[in-house]
């Protein structure tokens, strides 16, 4: 076999707890008391000795309503090596914490620190522009988280001047604490050719943070928590 085909391709050194493996992949540094919480079924390859526990007990309370409410799509990650992370090829982007706040769609959480502080909580103040309201996950505190995103996202700061930025909720991925939200009702080209009812919704961010957004409005996306 020809090696130098195949070099581009090969694992680099480690040289931090989480690391971008090309687009779509996550590399995480694992050492003793270090512990991850990935999703599940998100393991690709691992190098060392690395251990994996379905839903644990001490994070079943917690997301007991994400998603569905019937299960918690996350496994505990202890061991030494190196663990590998993909799901279905979406880019991977990596956001350390430092005594920080995210709140992020649970269908795009990948991988973060197992002692960061985390649980599910409601969008607060768009219940009557989405029904019962938008549930997110929180993580707090200071370490290292990985997102998801179907296709290449765009990270907006929008601390960066005077104009809000306005996000439809179903492309929306992240943001970051500080920022002032509330909803806007517009008209939707789209029930021009017959899709949709032709009204729509956005979330206006502004403040001082950054708004993650992927180029996607599948609204299957959304963690949508109906009562």
């Amino acid at each position: 076999m020809d090696q130098q085909m195949i070099a581009g391709y090969a694992a680099s050194p480690v040289s931090a707890r989480m690391e971008n493996h090309g687009g779509q992949m996550l590399k995480v540094a694992m050492a003793g008391g270090q512990d991850l919480y990935a999703r599940s079924g998100s393991m690709v390859a691992y190098e060392g000795f690395i251990q994996y526990e379905p839903n644990p007990p001490a994070v079943r309370q917690a997301a007991a309503q994400w998603l569905t409410g019937e299960g918690t799509p996350v496994m505990k990650c202890t061991g030494d090596g190196v663990l590998y992370l993909a799901d279905y090829g979406a880019d991977v982007v990596i956001v350390h914490l430092n005594n920080d706040y995210l709140s992020v769609n649970g269908t795009n959480i990948l991988a973060f620190d197992a002692h960061l502080q985390w649980g599910v909580e409601r969008v607060k103040g768009l219940a009557k522009f989405a029904g019962q309201g938008l549930f997110n996950v929180s993580i707090s505190g200071t370490g290292w988280v990985a997102l998801t995103s179907r296709g290449t996202p765009v990270v907006v700061d929008s601390g960066s001047g005077e104009d809000e930025t306005y996000v439809d909720p179903d492309a929306l991925v992240a943001w970051t604490t500080g920022l002032k939200m509330k909803a806007k009702r517009s008209f939707k080209a789209s029930s021009l050719i017959g899709r949709g009812s032709g009204e729509a919704f956005q979330i206006g961010f502004s403040g001082q943070g950054f708004v993650v957004v992927q180029p996607s409005e599948d609204s299957t996306d959304r963690l949508r928590i109906r009562g």
